[in-house]
């Protein structure tokens, strides 16, 4: 996928609502949903491998070797066989299922490159906050990040081979996730574990906007 189809593609999201429904023949009888879900979280957590795996396109990846001088920068512990980082976005596609296609935007995860997030995230119907427990503080800054702004997300934990393995509810309690806010368990380099976090992570999404519109009208 060029750069150029990408860009198009983030500004048709910028313009229009992530739950708006357009031809996906251009004959206006078969429509398609599209869904703008970003993933984040933090350095070397698995973001650019969960996008990979699902995507049903060749993902658009920006990443860069780490430099000597980026170390002195980038937290490395827990991840020093890491040498490339996303500098950008990560890009892929994946349909759901006939009529439904999710546009996933993988957020950068050094603390330098935040500033990409507020225009990533506009227009997403939701997240995917992936979790390391070797470096559970990482997810911090992601979660309020979405709290704050009202953008529902699912914690994913990757689990890495060696890690030390917590039951949900304990990684719940020790990000303090707000009631409700699902904790599923994931291998981000598995295509079909990766699809299920996204399921979930789309019915989630659906259940709270229906909430809120129902708060709203009430």
């Amino acid at each position: 996928m060029s750069s150029e189809h990408v860009e198009s593609t983030h500004g048709t999201h910028d313009t229009h609502s992530a739950h708006s429904v357009h031809s996906a023949h251009g004959d206006g009888d078969d429509t398609a949903m599209a869904l703008k879900i970003l993933v984040a979280g933090g350095f070397g957590a698995g973001k650019t491998t969960l996008v990979g795996a699902v995507s049903d396109i060749r993902p658009l990846r920006t990443e860069e070797p780490l430099s000597e001088a980026g170390r002195g920068l980038d937290d490395t512990e827990g991840v020093a066989r890491k040498t490339a980082s996303t500098v950008a976005m990560d890009f892929g596609r994946i349909t759901i299922h006939a009529g439904l296609s999710l546009y996933l935007f993988g957020t950068p995860g050094q603390d330098r490159f935040w500033f990409l997030w507020d225009e990533l995230s506009e227009g997403a119907l939701a997240a995917v906050v992936l979790a390391d427990t070797r470096r559970l503080e990482d997810c911090f800054a992601a979660v309020d990040y979405f709290e704050r702004r009202r953008i529902p997300f699912v914690v994913a934990v990757n689990r890495f081979p060696g890690a030390r393995a917590y039951a949900a509810q304990d990684v719940s309690h020790a990000l303090d996730l707000d009631r409700g806010t699902p904790v599923v368990l994931c291998d981000a380099r598995d295509r079909d574990s990766g699809k299920d976090v996204l399921i979930r992570t789309v019915e989630y999404a659906g259940r709270m906007h229906t909430a809120r519109l129902l708060d709203a009208v009430g």
